[in-house]
């Protein structure tokens, strides 16, 4: 099937690798259906583009690539929504959100897009935690020798 993409044009993408978002994302529910582009030369970073509004487009990563710390606890409701049983059956990303320069874009933890890639289903779950900021720095500031 062939989509109009935000950043480039149109693409040829398999119905298999469409992800299922039911309730949407918060800000764009009437957006359910998207799928995954991988960005030339770039792995670290994906396009998570709806498939049918070329217009509505996030820009995601990997959040351990960067904070290999991040951690929290799925509730049941949201295992059973997206069918979770296994820890296998999770992906987690975060949205990103471009800045000039590049160094002082921001990952969004507070809401990470939990993904089943067996099932095709994700959700995007509001974390009810202090911990993590919706505007994280994309680039960590290193830690003082001597100081936790």
């Amino acid at each position: 099937m062939e989509i109009m993409t935000k950043y480039f044009g149109k693409v040829s993408i398999e119905e298999g690798k469409i992800i299922e978002f039911p309730d949407g994302i918060p800000g764009f529910i009437e957006e359910r259906r998207f799928v995954l582009l991988d960005l030339p030369a770039n792995p670290a970073f994906q396009i998570l583009q709806s498939v049918h509004n070329a217009h509505t487009a996030f820009v995601v990563t990997n959040p351990y690539f960067i904070y290999p710390d991040y951690t929290f606890k799925l509730d049941e409701a949201v295992q059973e929504q997206l069918q979770i049983r296994e820890e296998k059956d999770v992906t987690v990303l975060s949205i990103v959100t471009l800045k000039q320069p590049f160094q002082q874009s921001t990952l969004n933890l507070k809401a990470p897009l939990i993904i089943n890639p067996i099932r095709m289903l994700g959700k995007q779950y509001i974390l009810n935690l202090d911990d993590y900021s919706s505007k994280a720095p994309i680039s960590p500031a290193p830690l003082k020798k001597g100081v936790k």
